[in-house]
């Protein structure tokens, strides 16, 4: 018996391969070797696909890097933990149990498109003309995992290559965390649907914060490659079409910088030194080093940082930066953490969780000890003892994205549902007409789902497969030397802000929407809040100070000259800005418990 590729051939046989399938068994066959090694599965009676950043993507040539504890082994396990929980449920897909085989993309596009050549094998016609076996009998083939639909991928790059070869085989694809814009596109990728809001919607939200703030002079700054570049190409054009805001400069970071790479863009976003407002639409590792070479600048408190959600409420972009960060309003789509979950992995051991392949690494990794002698770690490391435990012998704390797989593998599920509702009425288990699942069909299910998420929030989509725009607003503040991501408002459909201003004399409290906000601006009513940048210093037992101007004058809202925040005269040409007052208005912050 021996294999070759997908195909298990009884008879010891010769391979003579056409052109036509030449190249599709070549990608089979590099990554077969350790095929079942790397992914997780498991049966049922109709088969998901899920993908995964379980690895960080490798070095020089190496497909696959570092173990990704969060991103990886917390949302797979989510998608394992809403599996289990679908085949409990007596009302949910009642005798039919699903299955899963689940992939590491490596966080690698390429790498993904290879791997989810799984995916469609099932489906691809074989040729067997061409092979023999020595005796003259036919081959007998091992038939694959017919894979239904697909939960992922993570970073819109992967789900746009995965997208494109899984459309050609009418597989539906759902998201849980890419949000480009592209993706929106329902004639280019049909088959592709998400539970969290295209960064269409986040633009927005973005554009009507730098509005309702009154900052008029802004610089953009993004990763390059889809995330990135569709995000500050989508602020762009909005900032265009409500106008007001003029653009600095627009940067982009390379997909592989060079030394002294963020340096350089620090240094340029220097030359626009009134436009102190940067939109960024970067991955985490590079802000973590845009915010590293500010801090090297010497510039804490120059730059006010409006992240996306790649930002979000994330510790590791501000490690050890604490002072530089200080101040940034980021945003991140409305979640929860579920409650279920934690329990769930919280239990987790390497005794009971034997169906994750990738859970000793996580464990080693996890614990800093070492397992035997195939662990991976430095022999000087600790023997692992199997008796550790999570959240009582290490730091725990709920992914972000794990309520978004979780209503993920549930849009399918409700889907399924639903469809065998139609096509098997009254029929236990699947019917025949359910034996070979049409994923044209089942994509019309999947985007008619209406149902309360793990979160308790309505999991929609519209015609293109997007959900609907639900975001919190953090500004990231310290404290008497504690550090956290405040939420000052939210974002559905429109700008909610509530701010709150302290000091050892006045409290100021305002709640903002986007109408409101840019009626203080324009009418004579109590005019915005106006601070000194001056005061706003990296001294922690100083508080924070505010000038607080209410103003009703006609003639001060009507006036074209009239200072604005973000350091800038309002002037009808971008080009002016700069030549202007520089006068500026820091982003308000809560200072709680401050002392003089």
């Amino acid at each position: 018996m021996v294999y070759e590729g997908k195909r298990l051939v009884s008879c010891h046989c010769f391979f003579l391969l056409t052109a036509k399938f030449y190249w599709m068994l070549t990608l089979m066959q590099r990554t077969h070797g350790q095929e079942y090694a790397h992914s997780i599965r498991l049966d049922g009676d109709i088969i998901l696909g899920g993908l995964f950043p379980v690895h960080a993507k490798g070095d020089r040539g190496v497909p696959c890097g570092e173990l990704k504890k969060e991103k990886g082994i917390h949302r797979l396990e989510a998608m394992l933990y809403a599996i289990d929980q679908i085949n409990k449920d007596p009302d949910l897909l009642a005798n039919i149990t699903l299955g899963v085989r689940i992939l590491d993309t490596c966080s690698r596009d390429t790498y993904a498109l290879e791997q989810s050549l799984t995916f469609v094998q099932a489906l691809i016609e074989k040729d067997g003309s061409d092979v023999k076996c020595a005796n003259g009998d036919p081959p007998i083939f091992t038939k694959p995992d017919k894979i239904s639909g697909v939960i992922g991928a993570a970073a819109s790059s992967v789900s746009i290559m995965v997208a494109n070869i899984l459309r050609l085989f009418k597989i539906p694809q759902i998201s849980y965390a890419s949000t480009a814009p592209e993706l929106s596109d329902n004639t280019r990728y049909d088959f592709f649907s998400r539970v969290v809001p295209p960064d269409s919607y986040q633009a927005q939200a973005m554009v009507d914060i730098v509005t309702a703030l009154g900052w008029n002079y802004v610089s953009t700054l993004a990763s390059e490659g889809n995330y990135g570049e569709s995000g500050v190409e989508a602020f762009t054009q909005i900032s265009r079409e409500i106008g007001g805001v003029c653009i600095a400069q627009s940067l982009k970071i390379p997909r592989e910088p060079r030394p002294g790479e963020f340096e350089k863009i620090i240094k340029r976003l220097l030359e626009t030194p009134n436009a102190r407002a940067v939109i960024m639409f970067a991955n985490e590792d590079d802000i973590r080093r845009i915010l590293e070479a500010a801090k090297k600048a010497n510039q804490s408190g120059h730059f006010l940082w409006i992240g996306s959600d790649s930002w979000g409420s994330k510790i590791s972009p501000v490690q050890h930066q604490e002072e530089i960060a200080e101040g940034a309003v980021t945003i991140l789509p409305k979640r929860t953490s579920i409650d279920g979950f934690d329990r769930y992995f919280r239990s987790r051991t390497l005794a009971n969780n034997r169906r994750n392949v990738w859970f000793a690494e996580f464990w080693e990794e996890n614990f800093g000890c070492k397992l035997g002698s195939h662990g991976k770690r430095n022999s000087n490391i600790k023997k692992c003892t199997g008796l550790e435990r999570i959240a009582r012998d290490s730091a725990y704390e709920q992914e972000g994205k794990v309520q978004f797989v979780i209503d993920a593998v549930y849009s399918m599920a409700y889907a399924l549902h639903n469809m065998h509702k139609d096509l098997c009425p009254g029929y236990i288990g699947l019917c025949p007409r359910m034996s070979t699942i049409d994923g044209k069909e089942l994509l019309t299910y999947i985007r008619a789902v209406n149902f309360n998420g793990s979160a308790g929030t309505p999991v929609i989509f519209n015609e293109n497969g997007d959900a609907p725009g639900r975001y919190d607003i953090f500004q990231y503040q310290i404290t008497n030397k504690s550090t956290e991501y405040k939420v000052i408002g939210h974002w559905t459909n429109q700008l909610h802000l509530n701010m709150y201003i302290q000091t050892t004399t006045l409290t100021v409290s305002m709640s903002l929407s986007a109408s409101v906000s840019l009626g203080m601006l324009y009418m004579p009513k109590v005019y915005i809040i106006i601070f000194h940048p001056e005061q706003n210093v990296q001294k922690r037992k100083r508080s924070f100070k505010a000038v607080v101007t209410a103003a009703t004058m006609q003639s001060k809202l009507t006036q074209k000259g009239n200072d604005r925040p973000n350091g800038e005269v309002k002037t009808e040409l971008c080009e002016s800005l700069e030549t202007n007052s520089k006068s500026s208005v820091d982003f308000p912050m809560v200072k709680s418990g401050s002392t003089s």
